[in-house]
């Protein structure tokens, strides 16, 4: 409640709130991350150990399932399942919390006209906060491990731009619908689900027996490449397609342009929606 209250005041003080100068809107969404980490690290007996804690037990969970049960002795399957499941982590977490973000303020919503983006990019900006520690254990794994730090990694910039490109696109997206529509809520989920066992997460793509299936998949699925861009920089020093890469941050960054104009203009029906549906 103290956060809520909090919050509330920060947002009341806001001069011009629809039309916010970007730098206040950003400070803004900052602001709302860091309250709601903070806020989810005091419920928690540990904290905010669980940031990296929570990502690691699904790497466990599916470890335990792929080597201990069925079997599987490829070498490097721990380093690859942990590139893969930690990077899906990112997207899955941000787009599903910040699909549920306007809904769950709308008790903000009904009272303090602001640009309903702040909540879903509060929340992707939270999930930003998390995946960096997430990042840094992860970079240090690899490394630990016996892979190489090379020059290839530069290449990790761009694909965790592109990345974060997708997931605002995607979050804001999401918002949208489960605005309009609440059921919209566990179709995300299981969208989630699918992409989960689509795009490579414990498996690899490039594995497949059909060279033109495995193409397909890279080429139409943009989190599958991603993700497999994730493992071929990190663990064989091999850089991504950038061309493909561009094309896929253009597309989205397109997206996200038109989604960010469409919020603005239907402002108030949104909040109205997210308040009644």
């Amino acid at each position: 409640m103290a956060v809520f209250v909090t919050l509330r005041e920060i947002l009341t003080t806001t001069v011009d709130r629809q039309a916010m100068p970007l730098l206040q809107y950003f400070r803004l969404i900052n602001i709302m991350a860091r309250m709601a980490l903070r806020a989810d690290a005091s419920r928690l007996f540990l904290g905010y150990i669980w940031w990296v804690l929570e990502p690691l037990l699904w790497v466990g969970v599916f470890y335990v399932v792929f080597v201990i049960i069925l079997g599987t002795r490829e070498a490097d399957f721990l380093p690859f399942l942990m590139v893969g499941k930690l990077s899906f982590v990112w997207f899955s977490k941000s787009v599903t919390q910040a699909s549920n973000s306007i809904v769950a303020s709308k008790g903000l919503v009904g009272k303090i006209n602001v640009p309903k983006s702040l909540f879903p990019m509060a929340a992707v900006h939270e999930g930003l906060y998390r995946q960096a520690a997430v990042f840094a254990m992860m970079f240090t794994y690899v490394l630990i491990d016996g892979y190489a730090f090379t020059a290839t990694w530069v290449y990790l910039i761009p694909v965790m731009l592109v990345n974060y490109v997708m997931i605002i696109a995607c979050a804001l997206i999401g918002a949208c619908a489960v605005c309009m529509a609440r059921d919209f809520a566990p179709l995300i989920g299981l969208s989630m689900m699918f992409l989960m066992f689509t795009s490579g997460v414990f498996w690899d793509v490039r594995e497949l027996a059909d060279t033109a299936t495995a193409d397909m998949v890279l080429t139409l699925n943009p989190l599958a490449f991603l993700l497999d861009a994730y493992r071929q920089v990190l663990m064989y020093g091999v850089p991504p397609d950038i061309g493909h890469l561009l094309s896929i941050g253009a597309g989205f960054g397109a997206v996200l342009c038109v989604t960010v104009l469409v919020m603005r203009r239907a402002s108030h029906y949104l909040a109205l929606k997210a308040l009644t549906a």
